[in-house]
Parts: C-alpha cells; sequence; structure tokens
C-alpha cells in the first residue's frame, strides 16, 4: 500500500512537471530556440502565488489563473524585445541571450524578494485525503489533476483550434504559412505567451506545496529539459508521457534509494533512452 502510495504521489508531480515542460516544447520544437529562463517563469509563477496570497487573500483557482496572465505577458514581452531579434544569429547568440535571460530574472528576484524561502500555508488546498487506504496530499492531487487537464487542453488547442494550426503550420514553414496570409511574428509571439502561461500556472501549482527561493528555477529548468529531450522535440503528449515517467522515477528510486539518489535514476534512464532513440519517445527521428 506504501509503494502504491508513493507511485501515485510521483505521477502527480509528473503531471506538474509535464505542464510546464510543454511550453519548452512547444517553442522548442516551433522555433529551435532553447529558454534557458524557463524555470524562472516557473520560480515568478511562484512567487506571483505566494504574494497574490499574502498581499490579497487569493485562493489557488485566482492565484492560478493571475500567474497565467501574468507570465503570458511577460512571455509575449521577452519574444517581441529579445527573441525575435537574436533568431536572426547564430545559435550561441540565442544561447548566451536565454542565459542571459535567466540571470536578470533569477537576481532581480534576489532583490525583489529576498534569498530566503517562502512557503504558502500548509492546509491551504485541503487536508490529506484517504482514498481507499491511500494517502495522498490534497495540493499535489489538485495540482497533478489540474495539470493533466491543462496540459491536455494545450495539446487540443494546437490540434484541434485555428490558432493551433497555424503554430503548428509556422513551426513547419514559416515561409510557407505566411504564404497562405498567416504571420509567423504574430504566432510565435503566442507561442511564447503559451509557453509563459503554462509555466506560471506550473509555478502556481508547485507553490502550494513546494518551498519558494530565487534560485528554485534552476533544478525546475533542469527537470523541464529532461522532459522535454525525452518525450521528443515538440511534442506535447510526448512531455506528458515523459513527465509522468520523471516523477514517477523519482518517488519510487527516493522510497527504495533515499532521495540523494532519486537524480541519478532519472538521468540514468534518460541517457538509456535516448541511446535507443536519440529523438525521444515521441519525436520525429
Amino acid at each position: 500500500m506504501i509503494l502504491l502510495q508513493v507511485i501515485v504521489g510521483g505521477l502527480l508531480i509528473g503531471a506538474v512537471y509535464a505542464l510546464f515542460s510543454s511550453g519548452l516544447t512547444l517553442i522548442w520544437g516551433m522555433m529551435n530556440v532553447i529558454n534557458f529562463a524557463h524555470g524562472e517563469f516557473v520560480m515568478l509563477g511562484m512567487y506571483v502565488a505566494f504574494w497574490a496570497f499574502t498581499l490579497a487573500a487569493f485562493g489557488p483557482a485566482s492565484f492560478s489563473a493571475l500567474a497565467a496572465v501574468l507570465l503570458f505577458i511577460l512571455g509575449v514581452i521577452v519574444y517581441l524585445a529579445l527573441i525575435r531579434h537574436v533568431m536572426r544569429g547564430p545559435m550561441l547568440s540565442q544561447i548566451l541571450a536565454t542565459f542571459g535571460l535567466l540571470l536578470l530574472l533569477r537576481y532581480a528576484a534576489f532583490w525583489a524578494f529576498s534569498p530566503n524561502f517562502v512557503t504558502l500555508p500548509e492546509g491551504l488546498v485541503g487536508p490529506n485525503l484517504d482514498i481507499g487506504g491511500i494517502l495522498l496530499s490534497a495540493p499535489k492531487l489538485a495540482s497533478g489533476i489540474v495539470a493533466i487537464l491543462l496540459t491536455t487542453g494545450m495539446h487540443l488547442l494546437l490540434t484541434r483550434t485555428a490558432i493551433g494550426s497555424q503554430i503548428l503550420a509556422v513551426a513547419e514553414d514559416p515561409r510557407a504559412a505566411m504564404l497562405m496570409g498567416i504571420r509567423p511574428d504574430r504566432m510565435q509571439a503566442i507561442a511564447w505567451g503559451l509557453a509563459g502561461a503554462s509555466a506560471g500556472i506550473a509555478g502556481a501549482l508547485i507553490a502550494t506545496f513546494f518551498p519558494i527561493s530565487p534560485t528554485v528555477g534552476e533544478s525546475l529548468a533542469l527537470i523541464a529539459f529532461v522532459v522535454v529531450t525525452l518525450g521528443g522535440f515538440g511534442s506535447v503528449p510526448g512531455a506528458m508521457i515523459a513527465g509522468l515517467i520523471v516523477g514517477l522515477i523519482e518517488s519510487v528510486s527516493a522510497f527504495y534509494c533515499g532521495p540523494v539518489y532519486q537524480d541519478v535514476f532519472v538521468y540514468g534512464l534518460f541517457v538509456l533512452i535516448l541511446w535507443v532513440r536519440p529523438h525521444g519517445l515521441l519525436g520525429k527521428a
């Protein structure tokens, strides 16, 4: 029963990993831009949740929506002010630009919020739940369910709507899309906004059960890169599957071998799968 509880908990965490990784895989697959600051977007979503609750007593639904809106706007601003300019240069300039953005956001958070860890109240979402003998954390359960719904919603947005079709068309061939009357610049800005919104919501969800600090984005960014590479570049369903796998491996390995060794198993499986499938689980060869 304890093992089953660990497995369910790992899958719930993995669903949140999938949510913030889906934004990274969207812009990576669409524009071939590696956003090293993606973890900092999640960190800012966590701070939005904390301060919205602290200053205005917002509940989880309200501060998650606020984080989505603010990080969507930030994503669009970053694209218009920085990314669309460095995209014209070599890959190295893109890497250095997003790494510089990472440092800017991280040290701005140090300046604005201090390096101290802060947390939201433990019972904000609700008490722990006993479901069939499985004891589950209410924040993790709510976060996992919401994350699964939102990641599925992003996939449906990309595959079942007109704007999603335009985003995918730009990802496939920007020049051909332009000939069809689609504005690549606009679609890429929307993609960055969606990536920021997914990171913001994920950050707000994580903040309900995880300590918040300016450096938390570092570990989350590493997880996002593992999930995106493992799932396949540009594949939201791949990010979902990979996120669940990573969350499951983390929980089970921490249960059997201790938390200090969980990364060994995650990155070991990561290397093994890429050895067999270099393009990821659902990526195109």
